[in-house]
């Protein structure tokens, strides 16, 4: 079986983080290992604490499953401090296989999930080392410095994020008014995909995206399939998203559409 690696931050209510991604990978057909970066006490409706886990237990974490299993594809998500970022990037500069970048910086019920010295670190340490880059509306504004009003200035946004040194970025859409349209660039490619837009915000939804992304990177599909299958099983987890609490809805992660 396949082994794919999460890096990210453990989310109580289950929806999101950690908990989306092993969920995601198990639904692939992929052996999801994992390290916890942060543990927070956060439900449907609100996050109210973050507690950073030391560096040096993260490094600890990482070289645990990467000295025993043989990763094929990894993801990083919620990484919180430049702290992380820098423990994080020095492991993963060691490895080869692709790697997805989910810019963690805002969840969906508004709580911000990232110190004031998170971005320069994720710029200057990691995105080098990235195979995707998966911002959302407000973190590709935030990266690329632009204002991102429709297709044509999401287009612009992936351009100057490339230009950070990421390999291919992933600008969705789903906070950008009008009909759902997600860009991946890879400096080559300039590719609109379109979709069904739902009215919801779901909890869990780019978790859920980046994780699916790298089982199939795992299993050896190329970019861009990757990005399109994942595409696909967000889709129907959207379809298939259920409440659980009293707050928005989560997105059923555990949706597969085989390999």
């Amino acid at each position: 079986m396949r082994t794919a690696l999460t890096i990210a931050g453990s989310d109580s209510g289950g929806g999101a983080g950690i908990q989306a991604d092993l969920k995601s990978f198990a639904s692939v057909g992929v052996h999801g290992t994992s390290v916890i970066t942060c543990v927070t006490a956060q439900n449907t409706r609100s996050v109210d604490s973050i507690f950073a886990i030391p560096p040096a237990e993260i490094r600890k974490q990482m070289r645990a499953v990467l000295d025993d299993f043989d990763v094929r594809a990894a993801k990083t998500g919620m990484l919180f401090s430049a702290a992380i970022v820098r423990t994080v990037a020095r492991e993963l500069h060691r490895t080869s296989f692709p790697l997805v970048v989910d810019p963690v910086m805002i969840a969906t019920v508004g709580a911000r999930l990232d110190k004031e010295d998170f971005q320069a670190a994720l710029v200057n340490r990691l995105l080098d080392r990235a195979t995707l880059l998966t911002p959302n509306r407000h973190e590709a504004e935030r990266l690329s410095g632009l204002s991102i009003r429709d297709v044509g200035s999401m287009e612009a946004a992936a351009r100057a994020i490339r230009r950070l040194g990421v390999e291919a970025v992933l600008v969705k859409g789903g906070h950008v008014k009008g009909p759902l349209v997600d860009i991946f660039y890879d400096g080559r490619r300039m590719v609109r995909l379109g979709g069904r837009r739902y009215r919801k915000e779901l909890h869990g939804a780019g978790c859920t995206l980046a994780a699916s992304t790298t089982a199939y990177l795992a299993l050896g599909f190329p970019l861009l399939t990757a990005v399109r299958r994942a595409r696909r099983k967000v889709a129907l987890g959207f379809r298939a998203s259920y409440r659980a609490g009293r707050g928005v809805d989560i997105i059923n992660s555990q949706i597969g559409i085989g390999r």
